[in-house]
């Protein structure tokens, strides 16, 4: 679309109970907001059917620009691949408003 501009979308599937640290570090890294949705599934550490509090997952998107991105994914990589179950990805998209998203120059 013609209208569009270049962004990242910054995706974090993960723990529920990693989703206040996650907050305040995607906040502290550059992010301008995030959205998180209750997330069900299966993966290499087995099902996560969020039956319970102690098996709740999340799903994580963020909205940057590139170097935030790239930010977010070296310090969740750092902070949190080693203790906990984590998926993360990384989207090339097109936004509409790119100033909720990007920094300002």
């Amino acid at each position: 679309m013609p209208n569009t501009h270049p962004c990242k979308l910054v995706v974090l599937i993960t723990e529920a109970a990693l989703e206040d640290r996650l907050a305040e570090d995607v906040m502290r890294l550059g992010a301008h907001g995030y959205t998180v949705s209750d997330v069900r599934g299966q993966g290499s550490h087995g099902p996560r059917p969020g039956a319970w509090a102690a098996d709740a997952s999340i799903r994580m998107e963020i909205l940057c620009d590139a170097d935030t991105s790239q930010a977010i994914t070296q310090h969740v990589e750092q902070a949190y691949f080693r203790n906990f179950a984590m998926v993360v990805f990384v989207s090339d998209v097109g936004v509409l408003r790119p100033d909720k998203f990007v920094r300002r120059s």
